[in-house]
């Protein structure tokens, strides 16, 4: 299922199960759709991406050249060539289980084996991702990364030009509304300015613009009026405000918005930033004082901040910790492992400390979703790497959670049966982070390290 479903504002939903059905798909956008041609608020025509060779990748997997912050932890009952050895399993069984070539001419995507959405942008975001991440290891991650730009430039949302509609199904036409879901599209910028600094934008596509294109439509689109928070997608209208007043947990990215705020020299990202984190920092005191949980979406993000009610856009579950919300660890984590920003460790310090003793040291007691209060939620009590894996990147913050850390890698290292796209993806973003070979692009110079 796609954990960002971002339904047009006239939509009727049902839900059934972990599917969504809308029953009408017209498209209440937030603004007239933005031509391809328009820059946005940012000049992409002043632009200056990297001037590379276009040849090997400038900072390949497993070279270690960016240190994370003093004080973070690392997987220490393996050495750094094991842990990178690991990883390079896990992207081997990834790319063969997912990427596929079956749509558009030499048009790449990540299949996520659901039979309303052949793949998400959610998904291409993630994949871009790993492929910037594991070049040098994979000898043809920059056709992979072309070919995933094909795709998403083949798919346009409905409702904002240079966003990538969420959602296309076996036809490999978009569907479920033809609108834009806010974190593929951070995901797919980040991915870009990593593009840049691995193999420079003198090729097939110029990475810097590109990605200053697409933040420009994102800005434009999926940012509130205030600059400070993410929409849930280009579909919601300032003047229908029951989703425009909302946001999702896990399309909080810190690590992303440092990243944008360097690249457009605009302090907007900033804002965002610290917006979003005396949200968290306000709802993990109010409503979950002894767990550090947050919600997966939280209504009313520049007022009074409160977990969503029940079925406010997914499920039942809306305002508890569940398949949106367990990407929170990572996303927060690796901003505290690239950052040191103590925010970010006081957000995963929290989590770690609770589930640590929730879990009594054992990743495979990790439920598959929570009540705020710690209590599993009904029908959550198995085990899935989309919940194991984020709280790996979290035991990261302190020396203390060094046993914990530990126990966690071995297990999503020693597990290499499938168990699908979700999950999977999340076990190897995390296991990039957790082996320390994730990078800011900011941080990388534009050649070989």
């Amino acid at each position: 299922m796609s954990h960002s479903t971002p339904p047009p504002m006239s939509a009727r939903m049902l839900s059934i199960g972990w599917t969504l059905i809308l029953l009408s798909t017209d498209c209440g956008c937030a603004s007239d759709p933005v031509l391809e041609g328009d820059s946005g608020p940012y000049d992409e025509e002043e632009s200056s991406g990297c001037d590379l060779d276009g040849g090997d990748a400038a900072h390949p997997f497993g070279n270690h050249e960016f240190a994370y912050h003093p004080g973070t932890i690392l997987p220490d009952e393996w050495s750094a060539k094991e842990r990178d050895d690991a990883v390079r399993a896990a992207y081997g069984r990834w790319v063969k289980a997912y990427l596929r070539d079956e749509c558009e001419s030499d048009a790449f995507y990540i299949e996520i084996g659901q039979a309303e959405s052949l793949t998400v942008s959610e998904a291409h975001g993630y994949g871009m991702i790993v492929l910037a991440y594991m070049a040098g290891h994979e000898p043809l991650a920059r056709d992979y990364f072309d070919g995933m730009m094909r795709y998403f430039k083949a798919h346009p949302s409905d409702c904002a030009g240079g966003l990538m509609a969420w959602s296309q199904d076996s036809s490999c036409e978009n569907n479920l509304g033809g609108c834009s879901a806010t974190d593929g599209d951070y995901d797919i910028a980040y991915a870009l300015l990593l593009a840049d600094k691995q193999w420079g934008s003198g090729g097939v596509w110029d990475y810097h613009r590109e990605a200053l294109r697409i933040l420009g439509r994102i800005k434009q689109n999926e940012v509130d009026r205030t600059n400070s928070y993410a929409l849930l997608g280009d579909w919601t209208d300032f003047n229908e405000p029951y989703y425009y007043d909302a946001t999702r947990s896990s399309d909080f990215m810190p690590g992303h918005l440092a990243s944008f705020a360097v690249v457009t020299a605009d302090a907007d990202w900033h804002h965002i930033a610290d917006r979003t984190y005396e949200v968290f920092d306000y709802l993990q005191d109010r409503y979950a004082p002894t767990t550090g949980l947050v919600p997966d979406f939280i209504q009313h993000p520049l007022s009074s901040p409160v977990p969503a009610e029940a079925d406010f856009l997914e499920r039942p579950y809306d305002g508890e910790y569940s398949w949106n919300a367990c990407r929170v660890p990572m996303r927060v984590g690796i901003h505290y492992l690239t950052s040191g920003d103590t925010r970010a460790r006081s957000v995963v310090s929290r989590l770690d400390t609770w589930i640590q003793s929730a879990a009594e040291q054992d990743p495979m007691n990790i439920s598959a979703g929570y009540w705020l209060d710690g209590d599993s939620l009904p029908g959550s009590q198995y085990e899935s790497f989309a919940f194991v894996a984020p709280f790996g990147v979290a035991a990261m913050n302190s020396s203390g959670s060094r046993s914990w850390l530990n126990r966690i890698w071995r297990r999503l290292a020693t597990s290499s049966e499938p168990t699908g796209y979700y999950g999977d993806t999340l076990k190897l973003l995390s296991m990039i982070a957790m082996s320390g070979n994730w990078w800011a692009p900011e941080t990388a110079p534009c050649e070989s390290g």
